[in-house]
């Protein structure tokens, strides 16, 4: 097993490998797990793609999570791996140390993760926990240390800034007319980074995921 086999895998449904990392005992992962690789949205053309599956189309109750358990699941199977899951819990799986851990997301100035590809729009479906060790990439540097850093300005009713997220005005400003640019864009602190911007994701599913948040 090669990271490359690993790719060619995730490419063929559009994600992307996001990052992993090798297994210590410190991170308390099941016995026998060597590696972790995690896998993601690859913009553009994930959401195209993931319109076309029969998840999205029976018009059943959470289809990008539903999807995420049959291909990843299956990626899992030809991989003789075991697949985990940023949903599904409890017991919930530490996805964002997990992040943190492969070099390759960080803290950014408003806590959330942004990752060096996908910037603060950095979402993760799905991990797959490898028995044998694989040659990683090594992590690359920090983007927000050369980043002017607009998400600390981007939210309009400073909900989301460095000091902390206002959940309940963030939910009042969704509920508001001015609130619907990021009901059908996406929040505006993640589309503030200059990475998310290049990153090609659609609006539509910036819309669904904010539909879901604000239920």
């Amino acid at each position: 097993m090669t990271l490359d086999r690993i790719e060619r895998l995730a490419s063929a449904e559009r994600l992307m490998v996001m990052g992993g990392f090798h297994a210590t005992l410190e991170d308390r992962l099941p016995d026998g797990t060597r590696t972790l690789v995690l896998l993601g949205p690859a913009e553009p053309g994930f959401w195209t793609h993931l319109m076309g599956s029969p998840e999205y189309r029976d018009g059943a109750p959470d289809p990008v999570d539903r999807w995420s358990l049959r291909v990843i699941g299956d990626m899992a199977d030809a991989l003789q791996a075991t697949a985990l899951f940023p949903f599904g819990g409890p017991p919930w799986h530490p996805f964002y140390q997990w992040a943190l851990r492969s070099g390759r997301s960080w803290a950014s100035p408003v806590g959330l993760l942004v990752h060096d590809r996908a910037g603060l729009f950095a979402s993760y479906r799905g991990a797959l926990l490898l028995d044998r060790r694989i040659d990683l990439p090594p992590a690359g540097p920090r983007p927000c240390d050369d980043c002017p850093a607009p998400c600390l300005t981007a939210c309009p009713v400073a909900a989301l800034t460095e000091a902390g997220y206002d959940v309940p005005r963030c939910h009042a400003f969704l509920d508001s007319p001015d609130g619907a640019s990021c009901m059908n864009e996406g929040c505006a602190v993640r589309r503030a980074c200059p990475i998310s911007r290049a990153y090609g994701r659609l609006p539509e599913q910036s819309a669904y995921h904010m539909r879901q948040f604000h239920k």
